[in-house]
C-alpha cells in the first residue's frame, strides 16, 4: 500500500517504511506526526480524492532535523560591474512513515 501526501507546498509518494525529507516541521525529534492531506492511497483498490481523500492519514515518526547542502545563488551582468552572491541552506525534518490508514 502507498500513499501520495501533500506537504510543504510538495507531493511525495509514501510508503510504510519510508524515509523522506520535508519540510520543516514544528514537531521534535521522537514524535508523531499526522498528514491529514492524504491525495491518493494506491494498492489493491486504488483511491482518489478530489482533492484529498476523506478519512485518510499517514502517520509518521520524526526522526532528526537539519540542514541541506548549500545552494549557490549567483547573479552577473557583464560589462555592468554588476556582481552578487549569496548563499542559502534550506532546513527539512527527516520522517519515518510508520502508518497508512485509508
Amino acid at each position: 500500500m502507498y500513499a501520495v501526501i501533500q506537504t510543504g507546498g510538495k507531493q511525495y509518494r509514501v510508503a510504510p517504511g519510508d524515509v523522506l525529507r520535508v519540510e520543516r516541521l514544528t514537531a521534535q525529534a521522537g514524535d508523531s506526526v499526522t498528514f491529514d492531506r492524504v491525495l491518493m492511497v494506491g494498492g489493491d483498490s486504488p483511491k482518489v480524492g478530489t482533492p484529498t481523500v476523506e478519512g485518510s492519514t499517514v502517520t509518521a515518526e520524526v526522526e532528526a532535523h537539519g540542514k541541506a547542502d548549500k545552494v549557490t545563488i549567483i547573479k552577473f551582468k557583464r560589462r555592468q560591474k554588476y556582481r552578487r552572491k549569496q548563499g542559502h541552506r534550506q532546513q527539512y525534518t527527516q520522517v519515518r512513515i510508520t502508518d497508512i490508514t485509508a
